[in-house]
This record gives structure tokens, C-alpha cells and sequence, in this order.
């Protein structure tokens, strides 16, 4: 007797889990309670100047682009997408023509399209590690064999590999690392997976917001039936909410594809949106992209400086509008910093959800000077907060082993120098009443290497008192403003005792 499935889907699909993105404003505010409108996204990147409607250089009007869109709501788009593929041909500007221009709605309708239609079930994929998740997602629900290789392996794959695969992704430059390669790396790449009949998919997605666009290989498509070129419009004009993008392909896989994907898969508003933002004069370097690259590397420059000053927060080099940022060495991992700077209303990218990578590394979008700044603000609340956390536990924990006595300045402790009070040359890092000034207390001031004065607590006992350490603790762990539950701690409980 045979049983059917409780879901009468592929086994493969069932088994899918969704991948992780940026950009969940909404999902994180009413998580922890606070207003859209007061969230900072630094999760998703997008380009800093906002969107060419909103820019002085883009010269749009939305109200004008949305009255053509609204003449069109009782037709059907017109299905070839002409005046869409006309306007990427001249956003692209090199010489290619409407034959060889797939539109879609956004990036990964795209991916999917491709999958669909190259892959065969068990066919062999090859993903550079870590990059973009939706490569994974789509090729698996095609039922194809994934699999990852190392992003520094790529222009060396043997021609045994490549012709073993149907499929290589490669995204440029790459997300989450910001690596631009050259084009002629590229080039030689596309040749060898031209002779391999390997199909070699290059994401483009934030070219036109890297330092050197030039680098494109979308001008190489003509003669090469296994080169495809993803580009993405929701980056380069800050317009995630509109799902607009479109592929590059050679004139017959470009009407193989337009005949197989969704019939109006773009409907009359984004159609001319889109339109409108590809026909901007000089394309890829019209006023508003330009300048929106010479802000990125302005405010790139910032971001990197800012994050630099964290003790143990290593930005890697990028080329791009986000930044890498190692923290392995710090007291966080990625799921952890990225939640407590929500709490704060600002949302980073915990890169854990990218193959490989584990939770060492977030991803920070680059933005303006002032929204850095909030950034820098909510990364010292947070690393204070866990200061704190972690010293009270260590503090209890000491008192409870019964060693609890001064130690002499501890350099090697994660906390040092305190992070709340630079300078200070401190026995044990959770006083929160540093610097008091008060020699009954057994601190005094002492001569810095450096020079000038600085005030020791190596000689302090309060804090090593047990009961005075508990009733301090309790005082703080009520309700109220942190300043006034200090002068109460001081005054019912460090007083009577000096």
C-alpha cells in the first residue's frame, strides 16, 4: 500500500531553509518596541545619497513618473518590456542592444530564472565562500548540487573542474567582502568557462557603486553563449522597495530567457521607474552616480576611521558602500552585537548567515557622517553594557571563590582600558563610582608614565567587601535614572562604611 506525502512537494524544497538578508526595519522594531521611523538601517546597503527622486542631481519627479504609471493601470504591460530594455541599454552605454537585455523584478527573480532554466537536477554548482545567499537558494530549488568552493580559488580552477560544473557564480564586487576583481581576470575566466560549456554568472549588482565601474565585463556578452551578467537597480538608486534589475546575456540566450520567465513580471510602476532612473543622462555616469561615489569614498573613509577606534573591531578594505568588519577578537560574536545594537534602534548585518563564516564579521552599510556617528554612539552603549554585565558576574564570582582582594593594575583584563573612564589605571573595572576622589577609600593619585596625574583605585578595598559590593549592586539593579541610583549607592552604602 503506498503513502502519499503529507506535503506533495519535492523533497528538496520541503527540506529549504530561508536565507537570511539585511534591511528588516520593521521585523526589528516591533520586536523591541520601537518605532520605524526611529530605526537606523545599516543592514542593507544602499547608496547613501538616497534615491535620484529625493537627490538635487537626479532631477526626477516621482509625481510625474507615477501619473504615466497610473495611465497604464487598466492595460496589461506590454510584455516585450521595449522601452525598459531601451533604458538599460543606455544606462549600460556599450554598445549592446534591447536583444540582449532580460528584465526582472529584482535580483533574485532573476537567479531564479537562470537556475530554472540552465539546471538539470544533480547538476553541479560552483559558489565562491562567503558571497550572496540566494545562489544557494535558488540552484537548490532547481535540485541542483551545490557546492562551495574558496572565493580565492576561483580564477585557478582546473578545467577539469570547470567543465565538471554547469554553473559558476562569482559576484562583483563581492558581497559581504566589498573584493572588486579586475576585468581581465574576469576575462580570462568567461573564456575558459566558454571552452568548458561551464555558464559563468557574474553579479553586478553594486558595479555602479564601486570605485572603478570600468571593471564590468557586461560589454562581453555578444560573442559568449556561457557569460550571463546580473545587474540590480534597488542598490545604485536606494530603492529596495521597487523590485527592479535586469540580466545581460548574449542575443540568443537573452531571448531564450525573455521567452521563458514570468509574463509581466514587471507591472506599469516599476516599468517606469525604472525607465525613468536608467535614462538619467550618461547612464552610469550621470551627475547623481558620480557624486554618489565620491560620497561613498568620503563617507567610507569615516565609517572605516570611526570603527578603527574599537578596541579589537578590524575593518577589512573594501571598495564598495559596506564595510567587513572582523570582531573575533572582541568580547561579542556577531548575533549577539548585532541584536544589542538593535535594542539601540540600529540594525548591522550579522554576516553568521554566510557559508563559512561563522560569527566573526558583521556587515556596516556606509552612510552619512551623522548616521555614522549615531552608529559610533550605539556601539559604546553597547560595549559598555557588556562591560558591566560581565564584570558584575565576575565580580560575584569572585567574591563567592572568596578571593577577593586587589590585584594591581590589570592589563590583561578584556574590559582594560575601562572603556567608560579612559585612563584610568584600575584594579578591577566595575566601580561605578570611578573616579571619586576620595582618599578614605584607599585610591589615590598617582604619576602616569605618560606624564601628568591619574587616579589610582590599586590600593581600594570598598569593592572587595562583600556586603557593601551585594547592597551596591542591589542600589543599581533598581528603577530609576543611573546617575541618581550612584549618588543613592554612595550615599546609603559607601559613606557609612569610609
Amino acid at each position: 500500500m503506498s503513502h502519499k506525502k503529507q506535503i506533495p512537494l519535492k523533497d528538496h524544497v520541503v527540506e529549504l531553509a530561508c536565507p537570511a538578508h539585511g534591511g528588516l526595519i520593521r521585523e526589528m522594531a516591533d520586536r523591541y518596541g520601537i518605532p520605524e521611523s526611529d530605526m537606523l538601517d545599516l543592514s542593507a546597503s544602499l547608496n547613501p545619497l538616497g534615491s535620484p527622486f529625493d537627490h538635487p542631481s537626479g532631477g526626477l519627479d516621482l509625481d510625474d513618473v507615477m501619473e504615466r504609471a497610473a495611465q497604464r493601470f487598466a492595460q496589461y504591460p506590454d510584455n516585450r518590456y521595449l522601452e525598459y530594455r531601451s533604458a538599460a541599454v543606455n544606462f549600460l552605454g556599450n554598445g549592446l542592444s534591447v536583444e540582449n537585455i532580460v528584465p526582472g523584478n529584482g535580483s533574485c527573480e532573476i537567479i531564479r530564472l537562470v537556475a530554472e532554466a540552465v539546471l538539470e537536477h544533480d547538476d553541479i554548482v560552483l559558489i565562491p565562500h562567503p558571497t550572496f545567499a540566494e545562489y544557494e537558494q535558488q540552484c537548490k530549488v532547481a535540485g541542483a548540487d551545490v557546492r562551495y568552493i574558496k572565493q580565492e580559488e576561483v580564477m585557478g580552477l582546473s578545467d577539469e573542474v570547470l567543465e565538471s560544473a554547469k554553473l559558476l557564480f562569482v559576484c562583483n564586487p563581492n558581497n559581504p567582502s566589498g573584493k572588486l576583481r579586475k576585468r581581465e581576470d574576469l576575462l580570462d575566466l568567461a573564456r575558459r568557462c566558454e571552452l568548458n560549456h561551464t555558464l559563468l554568472f557574474v553579479d553586478e549588482a553594486f558595479i555602479e557603486l564601486a570605485d572603478d565601474p570600468s571593471q564590468s565585463i557586461a560589454d562581453m556578452v555578444e560573442n559568449n553563449d556561457h557569460l550571463f551578467i546580473l545587474r540590480s537597480l534597488t542598490k545604485d538608486f536606494a530603492i529596495p522597495g521597487v523590485r527592479i534589475g535586469f540580466g545581460v546575456a548574449s542575443k540568443r540566450m537573452a531571448e531564450a530567457l525573455n521567452t521563458a520567465r514570468l509574463s509581466w513580471n514587471l507591472g506599469s510602476i516599476p516599468e517606469e521607474i525604472g525607465v525613468a532612473l536608467m535614462n538619467m543622462e550618461g547612464g552610469c555616469d550621470s551627475p547623481y552616480l558620480v557624486q554618489s561615489r565620491e560620497a561613498i569614498k568620503k563617507d567610507r573613509e569615516y565609517l572605516i576611521e570611526r570603527i578603527s577606534r574599537i578596541r579589537k573591531f578590524i575593518p577589512i578594505d573594501t571598495t564598495i558602500n559596506y564595510i567587513l568588519v572582523d570582531i573575533s577578537n572582541s568580547s561579542f560574536d556577531s548575533t549577539e552585537l548585532t541584536e544589542r545594537l538593535a535594542s539601540h534602534g540600529v540594525l548591522i548585518r550579522d554576516c553568521s548567515s554566510f557559508p563559512f563564516m561563522g560569527k566573526d564579521y558583521v556587515r556596516i552599510a556606509v552612510r552619512p557622517k551623522e548616521e555614522t556617528d549615531r552608529l559610533s554612539r550605539a556601539i559604546g552603549k553597547v560595549v559598555v553594557e557588556k562591560a558591566r554585565e560581565n564584570a558584575r558576574f565576575d565580580l560575584i564570582c569572585m567574591l563567592e571563590s572568596g578571593d577577593a582582594k586587589p590585584q594591581g593594575p590589570n592589563t590583561d583584563c578584556p574590559y582594560y582600558p575601562c572603556h567608560h573612564f579612559p585612563g584610568q589605571d584600575c584594579t578591577f573595572c566595575f566601580c561605578p563610582f570611578y573616579k571619586c576622589e576620595d582618599e578614605r577609600t584607599g585610591g589615590k593619585w598617582v604619576d602616569r608614565s605618560s606624564g601628568g596625574k591619574v587616579w589610582s583605585c590599586e590600593d581600594c578595598v570598598v569593592v572587595h567587601q562583600k556586603d557593601v559590593v551585594e547592597n551596591i549592586l542591589n542600589e543599581l539593579s533598581g528603577e530609576g535614572q543611573m546617575d541618581d541610583k550612584l549618588k543613592k549607592a554612595w550615599t546609603k552604602v559607601v559613606e557609612p562604611v569610609l
